[in-house]
């Protein structure tokens, strides 16, 4: 019997990708290791909200926070023109086009890139004059600084707004029959990581006796890789955060113990 592919991305992520993995023919379950919340104040997403006709780019980190930036949303309010939409995934790129930003203004990594991240997306804007200008970062609560980093270093303003919270998720009784089956038996489960925070969870959710050596993921970056080997996964191939990458990814698992696809 084929592999259960384990898909752990947050829950408002997860059927998506579920339907486009099943019609590759990938054997694949949820198993959600990231709840997302609103966050607890709900200020900060009105005051980016406030800013965002003065600013020259907003940046979303994922799709949450494009859907917990809209859902504040004030009554008539759209999208300022010339204002920048910046993101790292095509998901997020679909959510703001979804909710009105004008593709024109929609700024993401090429396909092609190597990957999906701050790096990648920060060539695409370093040609641009940041001095005085505004950068509005809307992501959870937490997360990297890398971008805003560069962006200071060009001498912009940039302002943090927490839309979202991510925590360790509660599982219900079929995902912990999932777990129990995936720690009992891992030559018959692969992981799917797309967050290092996820790795985590799965470690507190698992208890400190486990050993994890025999096994297998799937990680959608070098960082989260790095994680899961830290972890001690026995085998670990990086693949891009793309339903064909991924099935390619399953296909090369009796390979070396580290690939990229």
């Amino acid at each position: 019997m084929p592999a259960t592919l384990l898909l752990t991305r947050p829950r408002p992520q997860a059927g998506a990708w579920l339907q486009r993995l099943r019609a590759l023919g990938l054997r694949v379950e949820a198993l959600p290791l990231i709840e997302i919340s609103a966050a607890a104040d709900a200020s900060p997403a009105a005051a980016a909200w406030q800013a965002l006709p003065g600013a020259a780019l907003a940046m979303f980190v994922s799709p949450n926070a494009v859907a917990h930036f809209f859902a504040a949303r004030p009554p008539g309010q759209g999208w300022p023109a010339g204002v920048l939409a910046a993101t790292v995934g095509p998901g997020s790129a679909q959510a703001l086009h979804a909710a009105g930003v004008p593709e024109a203004l929609i700024v993401q990594p090429p396909p092609q890139a190597a990957s999906l991240d701050s790096e990648h997306l920060w060539p695409l804007l370093a040609g641009h004059d940041w001095r005085g200008r505004l950068a509005l970062m809307v992501r959870g609560e937490g997360g990297r600084d890398w971008l805003a980093q560069r962006l200071r270093e060009q001498g912009a303003e940039v302002r943090d707004y927490g839309v979202y919270r991510r925590h360790c998720p509660q599982p219900d009784a079929a995902e912990r029959a999932l777990l129990a089956a995936a720690l009992a038996e891992p030559a018959q489960h692969v992981w799917l990581f797309s967050s290092a925070e996820a790795i985590g969870h799965l470690q507190t959710l698992a208890g400190p006796a486990v050993d994890w050596a025999p096994a297998r993921c799937i990680a959608t970056h070098a960082r989260i890789a790095e994680r899961a080997r830290a972890l001690g996964f026995g085998h670990v191939v990086l693949a891009r955060p793309d339903p064909q990458a991924v099935a390619q990814a399953m296909d090369g698992l009796q390979g070396r113990p580290l690939q990229s696809f």
